[in-house]
């Protein structure tokens, strides 16, 4: 039934959503060490851009260490001046091998500063999820006009649209009620 594919992708939509929240909320810094401040960094490498881990390896030695070992140690400037670029807050260490970047701790305010980010990054995610569900009830209504379904079933499907559309806000919230604990952590 047509019905089924609206709902299936507005769903899908929604799932997309919610995995774009969980990448960008992933790449925001916390005070502790993770690969995804750096991942969105791309270097100009052999004539083109690149992102750092397809010219190097990346680890995590410990809280608030990031290394970097490019595979080519040719690319150890362009990497650097990569990060430098990038304004991530933070200062790429060139020991001729290896780069290290180390965390810095956050102060209170720019932990609050962070968190009040997080907040209106996740208004925007809501704002698209409703968007969605907007899409899914014009075509549902359609489908009414066209006399495919009954205004009771315009309603109940109206209905299904918001409940699904109450389980991706809940989602959305329940990610960012976690980024913001992490970042507040001390």
């Amino acid at each position: 039934m047509q019905i089924q594919s609206f709902f299936s992708k507005s769903e899908e939509a929604m799932k997309k959503t919610i995995d774009r929240l969980k990448s960008e909320l992933a790449s925001i810094r916390t005070g502790r060490a993770s690969s995804a401040v750096i991942e969105g960094i791309k270097v100009e490498s052999y004539g083109s851009l690149m992102p750092i881990n397809q010219l190097a390896g990346v680890s995590i030695p410990d809280a608030k260490t990031i290394e970097i070992r490019p595979w080519d140690a040719s690319q150890l400037g362009a990497i650097e001046k990569a990060i430098l670029k990038a304004d991530i807050g933070m200062t790429p260490v060139n020991d001729g091998k290896i780069i290290r970047i180390s965390i810095p701790p956050l102060t209170e305010e720019r932990r609050k500063e962070i968190a009040k980010s997080i907040s209106r990054m996740a208004e925007d995610f809501r704002v698209a999820v409703r968007n969605e569900r907007r899409v899914l009830v014009e075509n549902i209504k359609k489908l009414e006009k066209d006399k495919v379904i009954t205004e009771d079933g315009r309603k109940k499907f109206e209905s299904d649209a918001q409940k699904v559309t109450d389980d991706y806000i809940k989602k959305i919230d329940e990610s960012i009620a976690l980024k913001e604990k992490e970042v507040m952590q001390i």
